[in-house]
């Protein structure tokens, strides 16, 4: 959104007192706040505050980009510049702001709802819009890129596309997002099927920001498994409807600027599904043919212990980039994008994989190009062992989102199971790959109702002497409390396996 900024600024957007710091380096920091947009119901400005820091020698004379940074959920800003020293000493200025309710801003945390945070975000734009030493493109557009993993990657699309829908594109004229999410909901429950494990944890940590009625929602949510029944279930429903990429997606909206994408593999909270499905769908051609994808072993990562799963840590592929991390990546991307400065960075437009034992893979596409059938598959519900289906023998490299399709029935309702590819020398051997798995949930009893599930999405070397496995096992530790209330069975039948095989 275009807006001219003038001088009333720092009187009617500021609020509080702005404290300029000399720091290390001749470093300056101010902290201030914004006012947003109230809470619903309420007239009082919401406060957004931040920590500036000008590099030594920027002016309006020199001009410098400047670099969004924000924190992951329950966190708060980063205050010290040191932690910033990269991005400084290669030119940048930087502002790290407390997202609503966090830190020392106020509200209540509404995950990203374009209305709420997405506008805090743009409040940020204009306010920084105003600094005569931010490079500008014209007037009240600044040159600015944007940093930050998980809830701290998510600002950076709530920030953009409510800019996109409210004026038809954005200021930020490069992103760089960390093991964030496509589909809020779908991440945290996929097929409604809650990923308890990993919300008792985001619950602990940020719950009481939530609005209450969210809040008394998400604890009935971890308690039972599923998704609530009733009025609990549809307060989660409207919260979650507007807060990702995907919504603005199915709204006709795309980024048409490059970015820099990070997800873990054997991230079991936002896992790979949710970073492949930013870079297909939430990017232009154009901007996609100017992004980079990468993704590591890392991220919201917990073991699988049931069924047990493998993965090796590390990202190899921000090495075969020729940087050491993700983070030295980003600064390579944004000096290329925002100050035009060559930097030997290559590999746009493609997807670069870190395989579960720690090789870059590097792919144009990710497309299956197998497709198999299988016998009938039984596995029981509510209890019982995990079932490995053999599929191919190694040596082989797969990779991508494999999907399984077949009519499925099953005894009881609230029946389910949770699927995975995984690899081993037996059965009772077999590994599920980067630790991950994704559920098929059936609320009502099924009798032979066809289905396609999605499968974790993976990068995988199988070597020789061992196989990869289907596997459909009936508990998953991720999704503890996920049960039909009597035990029953699950059955597949007429099911195809569709997956990509990159070599043999």
């Amino acid at each position: 959104m275009r807006r001219r900024v003038v001088s009333l600024v720092c009187a009617l957007v500021v609020l509080g007192s702005s404290l300029a710091v000399p720091a290390a380096a001749a470093v300056t920091v101010t902290n201030g706040c914004v006012a947003s947009v109230p809470e619903p119901g309420t007239t009082t400005p919401v406060r957004i505050c931040y920590s500036l820091f000008e590099p030594a020698g920027a002016s309006g004379a020199h001009t410098v980009p400047l670099i969004f940074h924000s924190h992951g959920w329950g966190g708060s800003r980063t205050k010290d510049p040191a932690a910033f020293q990269a991005w400084l000493d290669a030119g940048f200025g930087v502002l790290s702001f407390d997202q609503r309710s966090f830190g020392e801003s106020t509200g209540v945390a509404h995950v990203m709802n374009p209305d709420y945070e997405g506008r805090d975000v743009v409040k940020l734009v204009d306010f920084v819009a105003g600094l005569d030493w931010v490079t500008k493109q014209r007037p009240g557009d600044p040159l600015i890129g944007a940093i930050g993993g998980s809830y701290g990657g998510g600002y950076q699309f709530a920030g953009a596309f409510t800019e996109v829908r409210d004026s038809g594109r954005t200021r930020f004229d490069a992103l760089a997002p960390e093991i964030t999410w496509w589909d809020l909901k779908q991440s945290l429950a996929p097929e409604e099927a809650a990923r308890t494990l990993w919300l008792s944890i985001l619950f602990a940590g940020g719950g009481t920001h939530l609005p209450p009625a969210v809040s008394a929602a998400f604890v009935q949510l971890i308690a039972t498994g599923g998704w609530p029944a009733g009025k609990a279930g549809r307060d989660l429903d409207a919260f979650f409807a507007h807060n990702g990429p995907a919504w603005h997606v199915s709204q006709g909206r795309r980024l048409d600027i490059p970015v820099q994408f990070g997800q873990g593999i054997s991230d079991n909270l936002f896992n790979l599904n949710q970073g492949l499905a930013n870079f297909d769908h939430a990017l232009t051609a154009r901007a996609r043919a100017r992004s980079i994808f990468v993704g590591y072993n890392g991220g919201h990562t917990l073991p699988s212990v049931v069924p047990p799963g493998f993965a090796t840590p590390g990202d190899p592929c921000s090495i075969a980039l020729g940087s050491p991390n993700f983070s030295d990546l980003a600064v390579r991307f944004m000096t290329a994008k925002l100050l035009g400065t060559a930097t030997g960075l290559s590999g746009f437009g493609v997807y670069h994989l870190s395989t579960a034992d720690g090789r870059c893979l590097t792919q144009r596409t990710l497309a299956p190009n197998t497709r198999q059938a299988l016998g009938k598959i039984l596995v029981p519900t509510g209890a019982g062992l995990p079932l490995n289906l053999k599929i191919a023998t190694g040596p082989l490299t797969v990779a991508g989102t494999p999907r399984l399709s077949a009519k499925v029935y099953t005894l009881v309702p609230d029946s389910g199971a949770f699927f995975a590819l995984s690899v081993g020398t037996n059965p009772l051997t077999a590994r599920v790959v980067q630790n991950n798995t994704m559920p098929l949930r059936e609320e009502h009893v099924a009798k032979g109702v066809r289905r396609t599930i999605e499968l974790p999405a993976i990068a995988v070397d199988v070597p020789a002497g061992k196989n990869l496995y289907l596997t459909v096992t009936p508990v998953a530790d991720m999704y503890a409390g996920q049960r039909g209330p009597l035990p029953g069975a699950l059955l597949l039948k007429d099911g195809t396996l569709t997956y990509r095989i990159l070599s043999r």
